[in-house]
């Protein structure tokens, strides 16, 4: 069964003061890929600058634009429309020996990073609870071992928190939670990718049905083929997720970024409101 969603994040930054030029990149528009068929896609700014669109090394879709008029906000609106479907069968998982040979850009995933690493005993424990299973029956006792041991509490962490941290304090986000599986599986043995987009709250939403969601993050791993596991609600990745982006860490993949000249400091106001229309 598929469903139909539409999206609306709006991003408005506020300076403190003027101004006088900003370059930024945006991360908030699906592609299409197996599962998900992206059916209208709008970026717009209240700024009325040419916006120029990309696909990043990850694959991920970028829009760049600047502002060169003085300006006291910035106000970002991205809008799609995405069918989604059931994750199909999965194909039979690679052997340990032949995972152990990733060449190319499965390898790039495989490789800790500053976000993502872990302590040796940690790792040490990871490969412990994963002996003698295969290695999607690996990635299953990760993900469950990190829903089960770090609970989602919102603020409970900032954006430079690494998975370790979330680990010995127990609590964290969806950015955390996926970070810190990322890591271990990478520690067992397993590529793994950070993902970034949209999850619809309630699985059991009728069409028609709107909700105030966020953005959120889960995990894919390489067994063959990637596979998805999302840690931070122990669910089945499938018609509530819309991907948006794929990397190493979040740091491949912030829904914004840029840089300004002009006021000292700014503050960022977010909404994503989601929409089951079939």
């Amino acid at each position: 069964m598929s469903w139909r969603l539409l999206i609306a994040h709006r991003t408005h930054v506020s300076y403190q003061g003027s101004v006088r030029a900003s370059y930024n990149e945006v991360r908030m528009t699906p592609v299409t890929l197996a599962g998900q068929t992206v059916l209208e896609t709008v970026l717009s700014t209240d700024a009325q600058v040419p916006v120029w669109s990309y696909r990043d090394y990850w694959g991920t879709q970028v829009s760049a634009f600047d502002v060169q008029a003085p300006h006291d906000d910035l106000l970002i609106t991205a809008r799609a429309t995405v069918e989604t479907s059931a994750p199909g069968p999965a194909s039979r998982p690679l052997p340990w020996p032949e995972l152990a040979q990733r060449t190319g850009r499965v390898a790039e995933f495989s490789v800790p990073t500053p976000r993502t690493t872990v302590s040796a005993e940690l790792a040490e424990q990871a490969r412990q609870r994963t002996a003698g299973l295969d290695p999607r029956e690996a990635a299953a006792e990760i993900a469950a071992w990190v829903h089960g041991h770090v609970a989602y509490v919102p603020g409970a962490t900032g954006v430079q928190t690494g998975a370790q941290e979330a680990w010995d304090q127990g609590e964290g986000v969806c950015q955390d939670i996926a970070h810190l599986a990322v890591g271990l599986l990478r520690s067992i043995g397993l590529p793994a990718r950070y993902v970034s987009g949209y999850l619809f709250p309630a699985p059991d939403a009728e069409p028609g049905e709107r909700v105030t969601g966020q953005s959120h993050a889960w995990v894919e791993y390489w067994t063959g083929e990637w596979a998805a596991c999302d840690p931070t609600n122990d669910a089945v990745v499938g018609q509530r997720h819309v991907i948006v982006a794929a990397g190493r860490d979040y740091a491949d993949v912030p829904p914004i970024k840029g840089i300004y000249h002009g006021a000292p400091s700014s503050t960022m106001e977010v909404t994503v409101e989601l929409t089951r229309l079939a």
